[in-house]
């Protein structure tokens, strides 16, 4: 006879993933051998949640990701003005080809690489208020909607880095949040973008805690388009600023294996990159968007 169990109530739920989170980041996952940790999904469950609105459903650690499957932590990214749709289906194979994660586009091409992906693990994410972020928050809202409404399942906004500088952190907080509500109440996940090149360690570490606080599901350390992107020393310390629960994305930059090991080590859940076949053919690319 089956074991009876009692539901789990979503705060008891949060704090037990919290805890295997910690364990995890802690410890690694060498140390905690095959088997030692086992989260079950039910498929009724797994139902009631596309049901409500989910389009994607996932289990993954919020740590390193595993070796070997450095695939599945990357945004095959293309987010250059002259792309073509040729150069947008040429991206989407190869997203299918290798299994990455999801492709990064600009909103206008959403619906095109939703259509060409439909059916496959591979996401669509788009980019809101790129590249800049300095457009109103209601502008950033209705970009992600309309994301959303198109295909995407995941949204990079970019944060006002000239409202964090000037200290007006109520705005930035309500800036993200704005987005985060429209994204959440349409069953996708926000990653805010930092653009770490323009801030100090203090106005990183500010902008990662208002990011969590306003609800985002990943921080993000870069556009790709300003004068510098990720480094493992802002990974690391955009993950010990957010904890376990929150994911970190680098990217910009990112061109060969062992720049993403390195992210992956420092503490990132996910890679933004346009030299993703280099990556995980074992290449060199050129780390443009």
């Amino acid at each position: 006879m089956s074991p009876i169990r009692e539901p789990v109530d979503a705060a008891k739920l949060e704090e037990i993933l919290s805890e295997i989170a910690r364990q995890i980041l802690e410890h690694g996952w060498g140390n905690w051998g095959c088997g030692s940790v086992s989260v079950e999904l039910c498929p009724d469950r797994a139902n009631e949640m596309i049901e409500a609105g989910a389009c994607r459903l996932g289990a993954c650690s919020p740590g390193t990701a595993m070796p070997g499957n450095v695939a599945a932590a990357i945004d095959h990214t293309l987010l250059k003005p002259e792309a073509t749709s040729l150069d947008i289906d040429k991206l989407c194979s190869e997203a299918l080809q290798h299994r990455f994660a999801s492709v990064c586009v600009n909103g206008t091409w959403v619906r095109r690489c939703a259509e060409i992906l439909h059916g496959s693990p591979v996401a669509v994410c788009a980019v809101v208020g790129f590249p800049l972020g300095a457009m109103a928050s209601e502008v950033k809202a209705y970009e992600a909607r309309r994301a959303i409404e198109d295909g995407a399942c995941e949204i990079d906004m970019v944060i006002n880095v000239g409202a964090l500088k000037s200290g007006d952190h109520d705005f930035v907080r309500r800036d993200i949040a704005a987005v985060a509500q429209t994204c959440h109440n349409l069953g996708a996940k926000l990653k805010v973008i930092l653009e770490t090149a323009l801030l100090t360690d203090a106005e990183k570490v500010r902008a990662c805690e208002l990011s969590k606080e306003a609800g985002a599901d990943f921080v993000k350390t870069s556009t790709g388009f300003s004068k510098g992107g990720a480094t493992a020393a802002d990974v690391a310390l955009m993950r010990r600023t957010v904890g376990p629960t929150l994911g970190v994305k680098a990217s910009g930059g990112v061109r060969d294996a062992k720049d993403a090991k390195a992210m992956l080590e420092a503490g990132a859940t996910r890679l933004g990159a346009s030299a993703s076949v280099a990556i995980v053919t074992g290449g060199q690319g050129k780390g443009s968007y």
